[in-house]
C-alpha cells in the first residue's frame, strides 16, 4: 500500500458491553480480535504513512439487524440509546468517509464507537 493509504476495519459496540449474552460470544470474540489487530497493525504501518483504525457501530438499522427481530424487540433496543433510535447506515458511512480523508491523518490505532452514546 502506498503512503497515505487508509485501513478501516469494522468492529462492534458489542465488544464494549458487559451484558453480552452467550449467543454473541463468537461474534464478540472475533470483533475483539479485530480491535487488537487495529492497534497492533497501526503501529507497524504508521511508519509507512498508512493509518489503521476501526469503526465500532452500535445497533444499526440494516436488513441483517432487523432479521428475526420483532418490532417490540427493535423498539426496546432503540430505546436504550440516548437518542431513542437505531443508527443508520449513512451515519456509519460518514465516519468511514471522515477516516478516509486528509482531516483524519493524525488518527491512528483507534476504535471509534459510532453508537449515539449507547456505550
Amino acid at each position: 500500500m502506498p503512503a497515505g493509504s487508509r485501513v478501516i476495519f469494522i468492529s462492534t459496540t458489542v465488544c464494549h458491553f458487559s451484558s453480552v449474552t452467550p449467543n454473541y460470544l463468537v461474534y464478540a470474540a472475533t470483533k475483539g480480535a479485530v480491535e487488537q489487530l487495529t492497534r497492533v497493525l497501526a503501529k507497524d504501518l504508521a511508519k509507512s504513512g498508512i493509518t489503521v483504525n476501526a469503526i465500532a457501530p452500535g445497533p444499526t438499522g440494516t436488513e441483517l439487524f432487523f432479521k428475526g427481530k420483532s418490532e417490540q424487540l427493535v423498539n426496546a433496543i432503540a430505546s436504550t440509546n440516548p437518542f431513542g433510535k437505531l443508527g443508520t447506515p449513512e451515519e456509519i458511512a460518514s465516519v468511514a468517509a471522515f477516516l478516509s480523508g486528509d482531516d483524519s491523518k493524525w488518527i491512528v490505532g483507534q476504535v471509534l464507537r459510532v453508537n449515539g452514546g449507547m456505550a
